[in-house]
């Protein structure tokens, strides 16, 4: 079951079924396999190969979208937005996705000012619905 922290479809998939870990390894997304599946605080992840899932059983921290793969800027701003994809960037070691391609580069710009206002913002919204903020 999902929660609010976690940003899932209707079928409880993260980041739309893509592979989290694929994002470090390739360089890009790449689509998850239905049978690569592991449910990890109260999300879904597939992934694309069995090396990929195993990688993200032994560190899931690593792999794991920050803002329960909710958009980063959207956080910054105190809201909770859905995600493109397609729309991501690895800062510092940490995965990050954008609402979609415009907000990404809008976002890109200053992460260093719009990262510490996510992390101010994460604690109090993390728990609610997106439609309570």
């Amino acid at each position: 079951m999902s929660t609010p922290a976690v940003n899932t479809d209707a079928t409880g998939l993260v980041i739309r079924g893509y592979d989290p870990v694929a994002y470090f390894t390739e360089g890009r997304p790449v689509p998850g396999r239905a049978d690569l599946e592991v449910e990890y605080q109260g999300g879904k992840y597939l992934f694309a190969s069995p090396a990929n899932r195993e990688a993200f059983k032994a560190n899931p921290e690593k792999y794991l979208p920050r803002y329960g793969g909710y958009c980063a800027f959207g956080v910054a701003m105190g809201k909770k937005f859905d995600i493109d994809p397609g729309s991501w960037r690895i800062v510092d070691g940490k995965l990050y996705f954008n609402l979609n391609p415009t907000i990404l580069e809008k976002w890109s710009a200053d992460t260093k000012g719009y990262i510490p206002k996510s992390e101010g913002y994460w604690p109090k919204i993390r728990e609610k619905a997106a439609s309570e903020l």
